[in-house]
């Protein structure tokens, strides 16, 4: 990688989060958890010089790799799609995008599409949450990102992680399985630590499809000062009997704070606010 770069001329942009994962073992894990077919089509984000895009090519029947540095870009197509190569692949789409913008200005039917990649990690949890909350949700979500990121994904409730970004993603994905990976198996190795998560998409929605942004709202503003009591942060959305009456229907102390709750009793708050405001 440093051979290449070198040769290019390329300066990686530490405001991207280009810190690439090269180890051969660890991008042999992520695919093996991805469980590809070759029938199977994989959105890989940020796939940088392409070690991780090469192996998805090798397994799965189409990619669709966004890359947002143009340099980069250039390439991932000379090495995936020159038509005088012998290794051309031409079940990759490239799009040279910003990951993030693309999901929010178009969105798709990702239904039977894997998220399989090694998140920018600027941008890794908006991604995750734009995806998560998405109508056609990828099936899995198998992503390197900050370790810190994955405990948040992987908490429960009263550990100090959890938080907005968990209840977000968990709300549609069971957190199956982790690992974390040394800092010296990217280029250049990053300041953090890292970890791999796999998120599965529930079997069937917590939520109709109508009541997720009230989720969202009560989630956000339960969060917004996690030492203050859920109750009063609410007010500011819900008038105070209906809260009252939803908090003893569910016997949720008033007192109770966010992290307290678990994520069905989100879960069921929010019906019965939805159900109120009908």
């Amino acid at each position: 990688m440093r051979e290449l770069l070198a040769t290019r001329g390329i300066q990686l942009t530490k405001s991207l989060g280009q810190n690439f994962l090269h180890d051969a073992n660890q991008l042999r894990r992520i695919i093996a958890l991805a469980e590809l077919k070759k029938t199977g089509r994989v959105l890989e984000i940020g796939p940088g010089l392409g070690p991780l895009t090469e192996l998805l090519l090798e397994t799965a029947g189409n990619v669709l790799a966004i890359e947002k540095d143009a340099r980069l870009v250039e390439v991932l197509r000379e090495r995936f799609l020159d038509p005088q190569s012998v290794t051309r692949h031409p079940q990759l789409e490239l799009l040279h995008a910003d990951a993030l913008e693309f999901l929010k200005r178009e969105p798709r039917d990702w239904h039977d599409w894997k998220l399989v990649a090694n998140l920018p990690y600027s941008v890794a949890s908006p991604i995750l949450v734009e995806l998560a909350l998405s109508p056609r949700r990828p099936e899995r979500m198998v992503v390197t990102l900050q370790l810190e990121v994955a405990q948040r994904l992987m908490a429960g409730t009263d550990d100090e992680d959890y938080g907005v970004l968990t209840l977000l993603v968990q709300l549609d994905y069971e957190p199956r399985d982790w690992f974390k990976i040394p800092v010296g198996c990217f280029f250049p190795a990053p300041d953090v630590d890292s970890a791999c998560v796999v998120l599965i998409r529930r079997p069937a929605p917590l939520l109709p499809e109508n009541q997720q942004a009230t989720f969202v709202k009560i989630v956000k503003r339960a969060f917004s000062q996690r030492r203050k009591m859920m109750l009063k942060l609410l007010r500011e959305d819900w008038a105070a009997e209906k809260l009252t009456r939803a908090f003893a229907e569910l016997k949720i102390s008033p007192q109770e704070r966010a992290e307290k709750l678990r994520l069905e009793q989100f879960v069921a708050l929010t019906k019965t606010l939805a159900n109120e405001d009908e």
